[in-house]
């Protein structure tokens, strides 16, 4: 090494503190202010608000906990917390299976040099940048059971009977879940499309080479190396969908009667058509513990590093 060089490294080594002089908290602390001031008070305010009067309309907040009695014992909670759990469940299932299924054909397409492969994957992520709002306005236009209505239109030229898909509540949390797996599907997508391109494609090469057929190399190569990443998108995607209420919102308004109704549209609909803030602000520390409960259920099923 030139003199100049090592007398400047000895210098700037000499006036430089370690690394490891410098406490753990203080690289932690600018991430920790940031977190604090954008999640964990809003948080908080939320669960003081659970225990208040408060109301949309403002007026004296009082210290109370009818506001939560009033919420948990409502009539309605378990028929909604039954919708939640149904749309969260279908949505979920469907959008991994969609998502793995994308993600192969692209793959596969790749490996072969099949053209178009850029395409597919561009009109998939284009049902993932569209607004929750506009999801169910165009879906409500396809479930439509008036005479514009595009699938309606469709089993009509085929001479096929229609089907009440947002006017019947059997129907319409199924309409729910389609639209909402449609939107989804992308993300879940791009997330198995990168664990898959980590695979190392040698294993198939030793499996082909031993006779394994297709279905065992899926079964016993590509699952287990895509567990993570399955699990990983679940949380995710599960917290996605428990937040999803726009898209319900757009398409059946939570109807008809309660039969789309889940727990955050519950929860908005409390706030601004009740103007209930305290009750609100229970729903919504509700639906954080169902979320940390579902995450952490996830979280044991995940791969442990060897250390």
């Amino acid at each position: 090494m030139p003199k100049p060089i090592a007398q400047a490294l000895s210098r700037r080594t000499a006036t430089t503190p370690e690394a490891s002089s410098i406490p753990y908290w203080a690289w932690l602390l600018p991430v920790m202010l940031v977190i604090g001031a954008f999640y964990i008070y809003p948080i908080i305010d939320a669960l003081r608000l659970a225990f208040t009067d408060a109301t949309l309309t403002g007026g004296a907040e009082s210290y109370t906990v009818r506001s939560l009695q009033r919420v948990l014992s409502n009539p309605a909670l378990p028929t909604i917390l039954s919708n939640t759990a149904i749309f969260t469940a279908a949505s979920v299932v469907g959008q991994q299976l969609l998502g793995l299924s994308v993600a192969l054909l692209v793959v596969r397409g790749e490996r072969h040099h099949l053209p178009g492969m850029l395409v597919l994957r561009t009109i998939v992520l284009a049902a993932w940048v569209v607004p929750g709002i506009a999801n169910g306005v165009i879906w409500s236009m396809l479930f439509s059971e008036s005479p514009f209505g595009a699938i309606n239109g469709v089993l009509r030229l085929l001479e096929l009977p229609t089907v009440a898909w947002l006017s019947n509540p059997a129907n319409a949390m199924l309409s729910a879940i389609i639209a909402n797996v449609w939107q989804g599907t992308a993300f879940s997508m791009i997330v198995l499309y990168a664990a898959l391109k980590s695979v190392d494609p040698s294993l198939y090469e030793a499996a082909a080479v031993d006779g394994a057929p297709a279905w065992e190399r899926f079964w016993f190569i590509t699952l287990p190396q895509l567990k993570a990443a399955i699990l990983v998108n679940s949380i995710l995607i599960t917290i996605q969908t428990l937040n999803t209420f726009d898209a319900i919102l757009a398409l059946t308004g939570g109807g008809p009667g309660r039969a789309t109704e889940v727990l955050s549209l519950f929860a908005y609909n409390t706030v601004f058509y009740q103007f209930d803030l305290a009750g609100g602000s229970a729903l919504s520390i509700l639906l954080l513990l169902i979320s940390l409960v579902l995450a952490a259920l996830y979280m044991l099923f995940m791969p442990k590093r060897d250390m």
